[in-house]
């Protein structure tokens, strides 16, 4: 089996692996400015992909650009993620180079479309591949790729610990050759309920003292991981910005979901904001929880709020998600001051960081490695993939941080 690196090789976003140069894993973006994309478009038999976030579906729709067809495989919530994130990166940036697809691409996608469940093995590319929850987001896989001679095992993102939103990954598929994320092999998180129970005191403190909190949040996974959270606490909670289809369109797949009646409880909790007659700026003054994209502040409703009650000190900026640097969330989070339109502005607010990742840790990533002690380890999808791979080594694993668009060959001698 030949395993080829055009993206997310000692890097985080991009991913894009291509297998046999005839079945290709993943075809994201990096979001950067300006983004950047996997170093090749391949013309394969077949695409899989794991999950639907922009780093490994961004670029999918030009893949079909040209005279190629090959069929999609994914979950039923990737398919419709793909779809949502797709017209987004349409709206803000079609016809430059911030976009490498059209609408005719996309409208491509919807007809080359194969939707799968877990353990369902179906054929791609003359390999035969299987689903397992990765627990990461909802309808997120890890896939296992057989070609007859040799088994793969593409963990994709993944969490090994239970969220509100999904549980998490256990299944172990037996493989030859593991291509494992690192997103956090230097990180151990801080037990999950304990974090909660940190986020949940303090708006509930925040409100009572009269103030607004405002949560930045990724619209997939986490904005519904927050929701969950403040329904299960009688939070009292608004959801603004993307989040608010992407919550709509959950509801359709309830197998995908960890409790699909606490999700409908927290669908029907949340106040979904509309934005009509001033109601954003209305609602910054109803002491509740704002839950709203964009979980980085570079965009989106958040935009709207923050000047609206940065200038009191009794309100709140409650960071969920991983601040990367130079975004207007990381530029807040260390000199107390954002970028918002344009203008820089002071906040005196207070500002607060929550670990919510829906990745493993250190610990995650190790549990599952341990049942790969035999296989041969590729790590990618991390800032620190040859550190960790030595770590593996030295650990007695067969491991190794292949290189941005190298190619690897199992089972030759």
């Amino acid at each position: 089996m030949d395993i080829q690196f055009l993206g997310g090789a000692r890097e985080i976003g991009r991913s894009a692996v291509l297998v046999n140069d005839s079945l290709l894993l993943d075809f994201g973006m990096l979001t950067d400015n300006p983004p950047q994309f996997p170093i090749e478009t391949p013309s394969p038999d077949a695409v899989v992909v794991s999950h639907g976030h922009l780093d490994h579906v961004g670029a999918v729709p030009a893949l079909l650009s040209g005279d190629s067809r090959p069929p999609i495989h994914w979950t039923p919530p990737t398919y419709e993620l793909t779809l949502t994130l797709a017209r987004d990166t349409l709206k803000l940036h079609g016809g430059s180079y911030n976009c490498p697809f059209t609408e005719t691409d996309l409208r491509r996608v919807t007809q080359v479309s194969k939707t799968h469940g877990y353990r369902e093995p179906f054929d791609a590319a003359g390999h035969e591949v299987t689903f397992y929850n990765a627990g990461h987001i909802p309808g997120s896989a890890h896939v296992l790729v057989d070609d007859g001679d040799t088994r793969l095992l593409y963990t994709g993102d993944f969490h090994t610990d239970d969220q509100r939103l999904v549980s998490g990954s256990t299944a172990r598929p037996a493989a030859d050759v593991v291509v494992c994320e690192s997103t956090y092999s230097d990180v151990e998180h801080e037990d999950r309920s304990a974090v909660e129970e940190r986020f949940v005191e303090s708006v509930e403190t925040t409100l009572w003292e009269g103030g607004t909190v405002v949560v930045p949040a990724f619209a997939i996974g986490r904005t519904q991981e927050m929701l969950l959270i403040c329904d299960a606490h009688d939070v009292p909670c608004y959801v603004d910005g993307m989040g608010k289809r992407v919550t709509e369109m959950l509801q359709q797949y309830p197998e995908f979901l960890r409790d699909a009646d606490a999700f409908r409880r927290a669908k029907s909790h949340a106040r979904f904001v509309t934005g009509r007659n001033g109601q954003r700026k209305r609602i910054t003054d109803q002491r509740a929880a704002i839950v709203t994209t964009s979980g980085m502040l570079s965009g989106g409703p958040a935009m709207t709020y923050i000047p609206e009650i940065r200038r009191h000190p009794t309100n709140k900026i409650a960071m969920t998600g991983y601040q990367v640097d130079g975004t207007p969330g990381r530029d807040l989070l260390e000199t107390g001051t954002a970028e918002i339109d344009g203008r820089v502005m002071p906040v005196s607010a207070q500002v607060e960081q929550y670990d919510f990742s829906a990745h493993a840790d250190r610990t995650g990533l190790l549990s599952l490695l341990e049942s790969y002690r035999d296989s041969e380890v590729l790590v990618d999808h991390g800032d620190r993939c040859e550190a960790f791979a030595a770590e593996l080594r030295a650990d007695e694993f067969d491991a190794s941080a292949p290189e941005l668009g190298a190619t690897v060959s199992i089972g030759v001698d």
